[in-house]
């Protein structure tokens, strides 16, 4: 399986218009108010209306109230759901009954303990991060003990997302700052790291 890739933090119409041209799998809305990239719903759903309708979009939150959420996926805004506070089991179950959308729930990977951690969560994927969005890579040794699909993000751009790709063949690959310039998404950017992915899950079925 071709690993699929996931732009996260859009905030502009010049940013829907590349998508639309390279065609990722996923772009990430983040409804978090402490984060640069946060987007309100109003904005949210003018972008999402501009939207290639075969890319999904994943609403990115923290500790969220739920209502918030169900909103956002009632109106049609967002297709997946993404957390990445201290959301528990409860709260994926209920999210997951209330919306009937896929769940991502994030880890910081620091141990191989957070890699068990994510192995027994009950979302539908798991993302692998070092941070929150502060575009840090984690020791990727620590991917070994994985037993299910993950999204892959922390300090992924160009440089390193080819190698990222054909070594740990992650279910997708997650990037934001990687394929920023002077905190704006950069269409070059973006389109050189889809390439390389693209690239990079052709190779390993050879």
């Amino acid at each position: 399986m071709l690993t699929k890739v996931k732009f996260c933090g859009l905030t502009r119409v010049e940013d829907i218009e590349t998508v639309n041209e390279l065609r990722p799998e996923y772009i990430g809305f983040v409804f978090w108010e402490k984060s640069k990239r946060n987007i309100t719903p109003i904005d949210a759903k003018r972008l999402k209306s501009l939207l290639h309708e075969d890319i999904k979009v994943v609403g990115v939150f923290v500790d969220e109230d739920i209502e918030n959420i169900t909103y956002l996926s009632d109106e049609g805004i967002i297709d997946v759901i993404q957390l990445h506070g201290k959301e528990n089991d409860d709260y994926i179950k209920r999210i997951k009954k209330l919306t009937g959308k896929p769940v991502i729930k994030a880890f910081k990977i620091k141990s191989e303990e957070d890699i068990l951690r994510a192995n027994e969560n009950i979302a539908d994927f798991v993302l692998l991060d070092a941070g929150m969005g502060e575009g840090k890579s984690f020791d990727w040794k620590l991917i070994k003990g994985m037993n299910r699909p993950y999204f892959l993000a922390g300090g992924l751009d160009p440089d390193n997302v080819e190698e990222a790709v054909k070594t740990l063949k992650p279910f997708a690959v997650d990037v934001s700052s990687g394929i920023e310039t002077e905190g704006k998404k950069d269409c070059e950017k973006m389109r050189d790291f889809l390439t390389l992915v693209r690239d990079a899950g052709d190779n390993t079925l050879v």
